[in-house]
């Protein structure tokens, strides 16, 4: 996935998810309230973190609870842009009101 500068004024001054590849699996924090205030930029870097997961291993993309459960948004979009072969699978709704998706690479 590109990005041009005009793709970051709406990223609601985000950091990026990550910068690199992960070579083991890990968590992306979809948490913050850049991500509450913005579905688009919560699914764009669910995107980004399941593209910087090795293959091999798993990322749980942990998303804002505002945005409510990810079968409604985020599956489809992830499926989309990744493919239909995706292995992605909900593992649970955290206390603070979040969701937890695990997908494999």
């Amino acid at each position: 996935m590109s990005s041009t500068p005009s793709d970051h004024d709406h990223d609601h001054g985000a950091d990026p998810v990550t910068d690199h590849v992960h070579e083991n699996s890990w968590s992306a924090n979809l948490e913050g309230p850049e991500h509450a205030a913005s579905r688009d930029l919560l699914v764009r870097q669910a995107i980004e973190a399941v593209e910087h997961t090795a293959a091999g291993n798993h990322v749980n993309l942990v998303t804002h609870g505002d945005h409510g459960h990810p079968a409604e948004y985020l599956f489809e979009a992830l499926e989309a842009e990744l493919g239909g072969d995706l292995d992605v699978e909900y593992v649970e709704q955290c206390g603070c009101g979040g969701h937890v998706v695990r997908v494999h690479a």
